[in-house]
């Protein structure tokens, strides 16, 4: 039975023979093959844009806004949602299995 690090999927592409000769080019000069280099430009690239898509970025001023208002709820529905937060969490921290026991 095939685990999943052991489950390989094909990607293939063609391009133009001058583009291909430059790939093969960048892969010989870091020692790669091409396939090596073109799987390790592509995923170096899709891991930067799942990044940009999933990590929202503050600055200083809007990160001490944040937290202002995480801190001082400036209004009753804000209060309410943080207590319900604030249930949530530690319901599931009370049901939560202790990994050492």
């Amino acid at each position: 039975m095939a685990t999943p690090a052991t489950i390989q999927s094909r990607i293939g592409a063609r391009v133009p023979h001058e583009v291909y000769e430059t790939l093969r080019r960048a892969a010989e000069l870091t020692g790669a093959t091409v396939n090596q280099f073109l799987v390790q430009a592509a995923l170096k690239e899709a891991q930067a844009v799942i990044e940009r898509e999933d990590v929202i970025r503050l600055s200083p001023r809007d990160w001490n806004w944040l937290l202002e208002l995480v801190e001082n709820p400036p209004n009753a529905r804000l209060k309410a949602a943080m207590a319900r937060y604030h249930e949530t969490v530690q319901s599931d921290a009370d049901t939560t299995p202790d990994p050492q026991s």
